[in-house]
């Protein structure tokens, strides 16, 4: 008998651990994130603004702000030092 979980490891990208806010939408963030270079805060705030109406909400809201600040004070701290 086959085990249907043989294949787990070998499409990561086809399951979630955790919920399943992302898996209904078309592009998966991490998908969108690593084919556009981001950054590891401006792939937070994709990944906030992706799942916030079927996750965590306001919360996600408020993470997405602070990812924003926490992007703005890296860029103003790589201007300082050139």
């Amino acid at each position: 008998m086959t085990d249907k979980n043989i294949f787990d490891d070998a499409f990561p990208q086809d399951k979630q651990i955790g919920g399943n806010h992302y898996c209904k939408m078309n592009i998966q963030p991490y998908e969108f994130i690593s084919k556009n270079n981001l950054s590891f805060f401006q792939g937070c705030v994709v990944k906030y603004v992706c799942r916030y109406l079927n996750k965590s909400g306001i919360e996600d809201l408020e993470k997405i702000i602070h990812y924003c600040q926490l992007e703005i004070k890296k860029m103003k701290d790589g201007t300082k030092k050139k």
